[in-house]
């Protein structure tokens, strides 16, 4: 793990920052283990959280800028800047790979199935390592990785054999929107060539166990943005002509005001039902059968508090 991070090039942004010594990478992560909280979380698509719901692992820092993060809590540091006092809670007693496996088994043993990896572009060798410690305690969950996409083509090459589950975000097709909100503009491209390496690996077949969840496979998610429905046709039509149109795919509705957003109009309103619906059309027009699509008051279902010990609770 030390060689991947002492000049990090592990994500597209390549800021060659030497995380070992302590140095904040575009991420803004370094080298520990950038937990931000291991919660049980029921909240996925219905193969993914299952009845017990998967134990997902949230990591800190991010290596995007999207202006309307829903995570910017834990999406922009370590976690020591999401609240005057300190460290979150849920990460105060995960200092080591060690203690969050301990975590993980706690839930594997409840009844959960599935470990999933969110936000883990940046923490690749931290991913890599809590996998091989799971494998070395004896156990064997299935494994997500929920991704914004942004990656390099080699390194989702390299988790071949650890990744049972792709749940990768695809964002953006258009470089300037990419640019405008989430400041890279050569985020399609290497969500692209990312998500089809994916697709090699995985196929578009969905292998479900007998409870109906996802043991293997790929389902790709796009989050609808208000006043972008045309964004959203492009890259379905994307996804359609140059990867299949047998792959499951996620159309999310969730989308609501958050981040620093001032000075975007269209960012500053929740999706309307009239553009959701239009991008659904388009979906089944041109061919897309599996896969899933949310309600439109999922806008106020999927706003974690990572401050609280349990993040997805409401009081």
């Amino acid at each position: 793990m030390n060689e991947d991070l002492t000049d990090c090039i592990i994500c597209p942004k390549a800021c060659h920052a030497n995380r070992i010594s302590g140095s904040l990478g575009y991420c803004a992560s370094g080298a520990g283990t950038s937990i931000a909280a291991i919660v049980a979380h029921h909240g996925e698509e219905p193969v993914i959280s299952g009845k017990h719901g998967i134990c997902n692992v949230f990591f800190t820092g991010c290596n995007l800028r999207c202006l309307f993060c829903q995570n910017q809590q834990i999406s922009r540091g370590d976690g020591r800047s999401v609240s005057a006092g300190g460290l979150l809670p849920a990460t105060a007693n995960i200092s080591s790979i060690e203690e969050a496996v301990s975590m993980i088994e706690k839930y594997l043993a409840q009844g959960v199935q599935t470990v999933g990896f969110v936000s883990p572009s940046h923490v690749i060798p931290q991913v890599r390592s809590i996998i091989q410690a799971m494998q070395e305690r004896g156990l064997k969950p299935v494994t997500v990785y929920n991704t914004n996409a942004y990656e390099k083509t080699e390194t989702i090459r390299q988790l071949e054999g650890l990744i049972d589950v792709y749940l990768p975000d695809f964002k953006y097709i258009s470089p300037e929107l990419a640019g405008r909100y989430s400041g890279a503009p050569d985020y399609p491209e290497f969500a692209g060539k990312a998500i089809m390496e994916m697709y090699r690996q995985k196929g578009s077949y969905l292998f479900l166990n007998e409870e109906g969840l996802a043991e293997r496979g790929l389902i790709i998610r796009h989050l609808v943005l208000p006043g972008h429905t045309d964004e959203s046709i492009a890259l379905l039509r994307y996804i359609a002509e140059e990867i299949s149109t047998n792959i499951h795919i996620s159309l999310m509705s969730q989308y609501y005001p958050a981040g620093n957003i001032n000075g975007y109009k269209n960012l500053q309103r929740t999706l309307q039902i009239e553009e959701y619906d239009r991008v659904q059309d388009e979906m089944s027009r041109l061919g897309f059968r599996k896969g899933f699509i949310q309600e439109m008051d999922s806008q106020g279902h999927y706003r974690p508090d990572f401050t609280r010990e349990h993040p997805f609770e409401k009081y």
